[in-house]
């Protein structure tokens, strides 16, 4: 189905009901924390590795957390703010709602937020550059950037068909990988399968937010990869996103039949959200399905974990 249906409680509604909460709330609300599972599990996947791999080390393992959490809160904030004040996602937004676009909250506060949620990034950064030297410094600089050129700019990439691939880059193989590193570990090509399979349910989110928001994105003139490719396609990308790296995750971790077992959970799941991206229009339905991929990731790549201990 093609058609945009309008939710229940009207945009009037929702901002007057927000505008009852402090400013603080507001702002935890804009951070979107709901989803900081996306940031923090290839993080806990590439500490898994290393400790398969002969050792990982817990302060680094919560700098490295601490670090991607904030980058990600900065990077939503700055979101919020960008695209509340160019207009791009107002009161008939489908998705989360944006404080500064419903005006709650005004934009220079929302940056001078995310502005210190790259700053406390930066901080535990630093600390992890005395660990990992040049290479650190280098990740830490380019995901920054990123963060901010993702919303900002005369092309944010936020506006491009660029976004999955970064995704599956930077939230699965650069963190995966940076963080083997930061453990002392060899870069091996486990850890760009790895990387693969953390990456590929990160981009099924943005897939998911972008495919929501496609006619809004449309008159706004983004041309995001869920506007290039279409609605039918787009669910059928989703759906290729969660297989690819289902059979990745069983081909990496299982050695048999019994060793395969704990990743059943996360296929059933697959099943539940794919089957739902296609019969769900675009709607504010479709925010179900983000809490589930994230969901799916963590529980997928938990069957890893489990599969290879019962492999051993």
């Amino acid at each position: 189905m093609n058609s945009i249906v309008t939710p229940a409680n009207t945009s009037a509604q929702l901002t007057e009901r927000l505008g009852q909460l402090p400013k603080p709330v507001l702002l935890f609300i804009a951070a979107r924390v709901k989803t900081l599972g996306l940031s923090l599990t290839p993080v806990a996947a590439g500490t898994w590795l290393a400790a398969q791999s002969g050792g990982w080390s817990l302060p680094v393992m919560i700098a490295a957390m601490v670090a991607a959490a904030m980058i990600q809160i900065g990077t939503n904030l700055w979101n919020d703010a960008a695209d509340g004040g160019r207009g791009t996602d107002g009161p008939n937004r489908l998705g989360p709602p944006r404080m500064t676009g419903l005006g709650l909250l005004d934009a220079a506060l929302v940056r001078r937020a995310a502005i210190g949620a790259f700053g406390i990034a930066a901080l535990f950064g630093l600390w992890l550059t005395m660990i990992g030297g040049w290479p650190v410094v280098a990740i830490g600089l380019v995901s920054l950037a990123l963060g901010y050129f993702y919303s900002m700019g005369p092309r944010p990439l936020s506006h491009t068909a660029l976004g999955e691939g970064l995704v599956v880059l930077f939230f699965g193989i650069v963190a995966v990988g940076g963080t083997v590193y930061l453990h002392g570990q060899p870069l091996t090509g486990a850890v760009l399968v790895l990387g693969i399979i953390t990456g590929l349910p990160a981009a099924a989110v943005l897939l998911i937010n972008n495919h929501r928001d496609r006619e809004l994105d449309q008159i706004a003139g983004r041309k995001t990869l869920a506007i290039v490719i279409g609605q039918g396609t787009t669910r059928v990308i989703y759906a290729l996103f969660l297989v690819a790296a289902l059979i990745g995750a069983v081909l990496f971790s299982a050695t048999g039949f019994q060793s395969a077992l704990p990743l059943l959970p996360a296929g059933i799941i697959a099943v539940g959200l794919i089957s739902s991206m296609m019969k769900t229009p675009v709607s504010y339905g479709l925010n179900r399905l983000i809490a589930g991929t994230v969901g799916y990731q963590i529980l997928l790549l938990s069957g890893i974990a489990f599969a290879r201990a019962i492999g051993m």
